[in-house]
């Protein structure tokens, strides 16, 4: 500290900053989600040309170097020299920060790119970046490396007609992005161009990856806007009425576009966008939906007398109960939460939302009696099952997390009553539990072990589910309560007992079904705890190798770990040890390989895109029997099958 002088200050001038601390910029930081997130700012970019109404095209290349190339038939980034700078537009726009023409109401009404970062902390983070603009019959260039210009702006071709346009290419910073090695994703960026055809309805999106040999150009194009998209979310054949729902108006500026399909499962998926920008936090936009729709519903109920006289009044989680819904807004200065743009501020967008919602939506009840009836039927239905799954739940409500006859008989509690401080291990069978308990620290780690595979909830209503002996288990040893399950107060986080929760199951197939039937019941009503990073899954080993006369196994976590253990011991006499199940492993082994702090592998679960992470459980788990067989066709080359 004597030494800390005016010397130790830094200022970090132009794009050093971005460098110097990219999670400050990007979403994503330096992993995969930040790289991927460069090639989506360029991207929008060309959306929000779109959406001024400039142009209707936008093509993404992933070229044979790794870079990325985007270009739209707008109009063109302006290549004249702005009289304050002393400098081009398009240098300023891509070297110096919250520079751009998202701030000017006159040149993008509605825009998704509000900070101008977008542009200039793409190219500080490449290793180079090249642009070229079509303006007035010439071609204009200019070169970037690591954020300076080293090839000024110049003409470097003409054209005849009135063709205008962007083209930017660029190649992230492996500096930067030291751990990247796949490079950019193709079914992520797929998956995300299809979602902006879908919200721009009617822009041609193409996509084509040139890293292959196999090169296909795909086009994207959705006329049907929202209401296809919600059709697309809803789960195939269980549709409450024929066609998808469009709910579309004006209100204050705001243009309001929302698309909804009913279908007879449980669950819901709610997909909401301000500008073409996933908000994945939701915002006021998803506010004043619910509002409206809710109060839509039950004024129509009571109108017509559809809740029997002593059944209970849904809710409007019930009310959206088997529901896909997309949720668009566009708006001419939206605010966020923070540059990753999770949750929609606007106080406008509630209000807009809420007034077009209720209008349209009352309109759609009124005219198509049928609908209505199907959609307040299901909810009444979910009412009855949420007022049986309260009298369930009341069987397994803890006074005091800590002292309480309640917890489950098989959990071997630890000694430490700080949450933050413990972790319990969910464990397979009585055997592994055992062992697990023999070989845990007691003071921080507790055990408990499950009974087989517990109960599928992606097929089941929450009172059947509640009632399962091993779910209650789960549910009173962790002590917060059930979220998802139409009354949200039940679930607190304060009451939880343990921060660390992980999931150690066999490795092998029967292990990875009990851990995805476990991990089901999470994602679907212990959600906030994936949230808030407290669910793990353990790493037991699959092998433990012996060499030569030592008495100690080496321990290997994979097939291509153990190839390469004995490729490097070539030569060497060696035996193999199988662990086909935890049980396997004595208490020692178990400590030392999957539950010591100092030497295991964790893997925390984490949610970085919903919409995947429903389809994915739908899939496995749910009732549907094709689209299940055709993941398990695609995918059966990975499995690694012991004979």
């Amino acid at each position: 500290m004597s030494d800390y002088t005016a010397d130790n200050i830094q200022v970090l001038e132009g794009l050093e900053a971005v460098r110097k601390r990219p999670a400050m910029y990007v979403q994503g930081g330096t992993g995969i989600d930040g790289y991927h997130q460069l090639l989506t700012e360029i991207i929008d970019n060309g959306i929000d040309e779109c959406l001024a109404g400039f142009a209707d095209t936008v093509e993404v290349y992933l070229n044979k170097d790794g870079s990325a190339t985007i270009i739209d038939n707008g109009r063109g980034i302006p290549t004249g020299i702005m009289k304050k700078e002393g400098k081009t537009a398009i240098e300023v726009i891509f070297t110096i920060l919250h520079a751009g023409g998202k701030f000017d109401s006159s040149a993008y009404k509605v825009s998704g790119g509000l900070h101008g970062v977008g542009s200039s902390v793409v190219n500080a983070l490449s290793e180079w970046l090249i642009v070229e603009v079509k303006r007035d019959g010439k071609i204009h260039r200019i070169r970037f490396d690591r954020g300076k210009v080293t090839e000024p702006l110049a003409v470097v071709g003409s054209y005849k007609g009135k063709e205008t346009g962007t083209k930017v290419s660029f190649l992230p910073d492996n500096k930067i992005f030291e751990d990247i090695e796949t490079g950019f994703g193709s079914q992520r960026i797929r998956k995300r161009l299809k979602e902006l055809a879908y919200l721009t309805g009617g822009v041609k999106i193409v996509f084509q990856d040139d890293r292959h040999i196999d090169v296909r150009k795909e086009v994207f194009y959705e006329e049907g806007g929202v209401s296809a998209f919600a059709l697309d979310l809803a789960p195939e054949g269980k549709y409450l009425y024929d066609k998808p729902l469009l709910l579309q108006g004006v209100s204050d500026d705001v243009e309001v576009d929302v698309g909804m399909m009913h279908a007879s499962s449980y669950g819901q998926t709610v997909l909401t966008y301000a500008n073409m920008i996933t908000n994945r936090d939701g915002g006021t936009h998803l506010t004043g939906f619910k509002t409206a729709y809710t109060r839509a519903l039950n004024n129509y109920a009571r109108a017509n007398n559809m809740i029997k006289k002593g059944d209970p009044n849904p809710t409007g989680e019930d009310f959206l109960e088997g529901i896909s819904c997309v949720i668009s807004v566009k708006l001419g200065d939206p605010q966020f939460e923070s540059q990753a743009k999770v949750k929609l501020l606007n106080k406008e967008a509630q209000s807009a939302t809420q007034s077009v919602v209720y209008e349209k939506f009352t309109e759609v009840l009124e005219e198509n009696p049928k609908i209505a009836k199907a959609i307040i039927e299901k909810a009444a239905y979910a009412a009855k099952a949420r007022e049986a799954a309260r009298k369930a739940r009341e069987l397994v409500r803890r006074a005091n997390p800590f002292d309480n006859d309640d917890l489950p008989g098989k959990l071997a509690d630890c000694q430490s009553e700080d949450a933050s401080a413990s972790e319990i291990y969910i464990v397979e069978g009585d055997s592994a539990g055992g062992s697990a308990k023999q070989g845990r620290e007691r003071r921080f780690q507790a055990i408990l072990p499950l009974r087989g595979k517990i109960l599928n909830v992606e097929k089941a209503q929450i009172g059947k589910i509640l009632q399962n002996a091993e779910i209650r288990s789960m549910i009173a040893a962790f002590g917060a309560g059930v979220d998802g399950a139409g009354d949200d107060s039940f679930f607190n986080l304060e009451n939880l007992r343990y921060h660390r929760i992980i999931i150690m199951t066999d490795a092998d197939h029967d292990g990875s079904h009990i851990r995805t039937l476990i991990l089901t019941f999470f994602y679907r009503f212990m959600r906030p705890l994936i949230d808030e990073g407290y669910l793990y899954i353990a790493q037991p080993p699959l092998y433990g190798v012996k060499f030569g006369r030592a008495k100690q196994l080496e321990y290997v976590f994979s097939e291509q770990d153990l190839e390469t253990l004995l490729a490097a011991n070539k030569g060497k006499r060696y035996e193999v040890q199988r662990f086909k199940g935890l049980g396997e492993m004595n208490p020692e082994q178990l400590w030392e390989t999957t539950m010591n702090p100092e030497t295991r592998v964790l893997l925390r679960v984490t949610i970085d895109d919903v919409l995947e992470a429903n389809e994915t459980f739908e899939t496995l788990m749910g009732p549907d029997v094709p689209p299940r067989r055709e993941f398990i066709e695609d995918n059966a080359h990975l499995a690694q099958i012991d004979i």
